[in-house]
């Protein structure tokens, strides 16, 4: 039963379970729906496929093979370590969105068929939101706001391309599309959920507006989700080699500009999403194992690393650089933590993105593309620059702020734990990432050459933020991005395309319903409504004044009775006559 049950159907039950359970078992049952979809995906073989009839289609809600089930491993893993850093929680409606959001992921990422994606695509794009809405404040429903309008927006052009596609190709199959229109819009679909330039503001916009747990599951999921599809569907295509290269170096300009941490956090998604693109793009068999093992690392790593940003905020109520400083004695141990999570995004040996990470560059390596591989090292500098240096120094240590931190909850503690034991276990066995990748991989990451590569670029990097460290402190700006183009018109548009048909449609109501009033009153005495009416016109000509206004009285002018009925017995009486003379006729 279970090696041909889809793994999102458990987290989707899971979601209309939770709130049946009594409030103090939630969070425990919460972490028993990951478990028990493990457990399935575990028991799932690659070329397992379950279909259903819908209409005069077939709808594939499970296609196993080796590129899902990767996604799959770390999708669940991932739910499940948010479950225990959120273990406090006791907002049921963020747990129902987390486990519809990892539920639905799940669904994407094992969608044979583009009816299927689309349903899951959406209902990740509304069980997100609901992370960002969650933290109630003015700024979360603003952001959310944005973001959901951009995801329908994306979900739109991915609906209009998937049409299309089947228009053309009478197949609704997700499997590697061959270029055209449709093809073109799918894509775009895709690349606004990727976060690619310059479609990726929303992700900077929501991500730090959400919740403390909520951004640890949204910086896993639907950019991964993204970089999976674009794997399935457009392996190869060239063009994603140069847009994820430039992905890698904006993020990280953006990111070390940034004063907010987790909004730095935010941009150097888009930074390492751009190292998964660009594999992607190149298509090769070695490309496509780096941009999964990557993503795989990278859900782990930037998990933690949002939580150690997340373990401050709960702490100090406090994001921005400039407000904090101080912290080492009052955290130590969430400092520890955070920094297996730098180390592993910095590319540190002995750490999971010393593994992920080079096998892409390498990919680039083998094709011969030098100025490809030069801009995506430049990009690890400037990650080890932002997110290992930059961020801890101005949170931990730097000017002290006088702050006093609250008491963190125990899961929080333990999921960085795990997730810290995660990074570091990859790092020290990759052959544990290696067995669950697409491709057989031949490729071994510590070699002395590479080692000492690595560490020359982090040691000068180290040395180039000690001399300029007071030049990289946080600035209480704002930073002008592409979300610039529509939150500025933002005003103009909700003037023009809501106040402006609110008004319209007000008008409309109020002449309609004159229009009714007036037709009820003829229809209730259609004398009494006729004497009115001719006796307010020739006020009106005249230029006399109106008479006072009386509510209509249905009964006033009304014909008599006797009068009523004489007419009705002269119709009768006439139709007769008119019968008899054409019966004769």
């Amino acid at each position: 039963m279970t090696g041909s049950l889809p793994p999102a159907i458990i987290f989707i039950l899971g979601a209309i379970v939770l709130p049946l359970l009594p409030r103090r078992s939630r969070s425990a049952g919460y972490l028993v729906f990951p478990l028990l979809a493990f457990i399935i995906l575990v028991n799932l073989n690659a070329g397992t496929n379950l279909t259903v009839p819908f209409l005069n289609y077939e709808m594939v809600l499970l296609r196993v093979d080796r590129l899902s089930l990767a996604f799959g491993y770390v999708f669940i893993i991932m739910a499940f370590l948010g479950g225990i850093y959120g273990f406090h929680l006791k907002d049921t409606g963020q747990q129902v969105a987390a486990l519809l959001y990892a539920g639905s992921s799940l669904g994407v990422i094992f969608a044979g068929d583009l009816l299927t994606l689309f349903i899951f695509w959406e209902i990740m794009a509304v069980s997100s939101v609901c992370l960002i809405w969650s933290r109630r404040t003015p700024k979360s429903t603003r952001a959310g706001m944005r973001y959901i309008i951009v995801h329908l927006f994306g979900g739109s052009v991915l609906l209009a391309g998937i049409l299309w596609h089947q228009a053309e190709t009478g197949s609704m199959l997700f499997n590697l599309f061959e270029g055209g229109t449709a093809s073109y819009l799918i894509l775009f679909g895709f690349s606004l959920n990727a976060a690619v330039p310059p479609l990726h503001a929303w992700l900077s916009d929501a991500y730090p507006e959400g919740t403390v747990t909520g951004s640890i599951y949204l910086s896993a999921f639907t950019t991964k989700v993204a970089v999976y599809a674009l794997a399935r569907g457009f392996a190869g295509f060239e063009p994603l080699i140069w847009v994820g290269t430039i992905m890698a170096i904006y993020g990280v300009v953006f990111a070390v500009l940034e004063n907010d941490i987790r909004r730095l956090l935010a941009y150097h998604i888009i930074s390492q999403v751009g190292y998964m693109v660009a594999a992607v793009g190149i298509g090769t068999e070695m490309a496509i194992n780096g941009a999964t093992a990557h993503a795989f690392a990278h859900i782990l790593y930037k998990g933690l690393l949002f939580m150690g940003a997340g373990a401050v905020l709960h702490a100090t109520g406090r994001s921005k650089l400039t407000e904090m400083g101080g912290l080492a004695r009052a955290m130590p141990l969430v400092l520890g933590l955070y920094m297996v999570g730098a180390f592993s995004i910095s590319g540190f040996p002995l750490f999971s993105g010393f593994v992920s990470k080079s096998m892409v560059v390498y990919a680039a390596e083998l094709n011969r593309m030098d100025v490809i591989v030069l801009l995506l090292n430049l990009a690890a500098v400037g990650t080890f620059l932002h997110t290992g240096l930059k961020l801890p120094y101005f949170t931990w240590f730097g000017p002290q702020r006088s702050l006093k931190p609250a008491p963190i909850p125990r899961g929080m503690y333990a999921g960085m734990a795990l997730t810290a034991g995660l990074c570091f276990a990859i790092g020290v066995y990759p052959a544990m990432l290696y067995n669950i990748l697409p491709f057989p991989v031949t490729y071994q990451p510590y070699t002395a050459t590479h080692v000492i590569e690595t560490m020359q670029l982090l040691i000068f990097t180290g040395f180039g933020f000690w001399l300029l460290v007071g030049k990289l402190g946080g600035e209480s700006t704002v930073t002008l991005d592409t979300d610039w183009f529509y939150r500025r018109p933002s005003r103009l548009a909700y003037n023009l395309f809501v106040l402006s048909l609110s008004r319209l449609f007000d008008v409309v109501e109020r002449i309609t319903m004159r229009i009714v009033r007036s037709l009820a009153m003829v229809s209730a005495n259609p004398a009494g409504s006729l004497i009115q009416t001719t006796r307010s016109v020739r006020c009106a000509l005249a230029g006399e004044e109106q008479p006072e206004s009386k509510p209509f009285n249905p009964n006033r002018y009304r014909f008599p009775f006797g009068v009523m009925v004489l007419m009705v017995l002269l119709f009768l009486v006439v139709f007769t006559v008119w019968s008899l003379i054409n019966l004769r006729q």
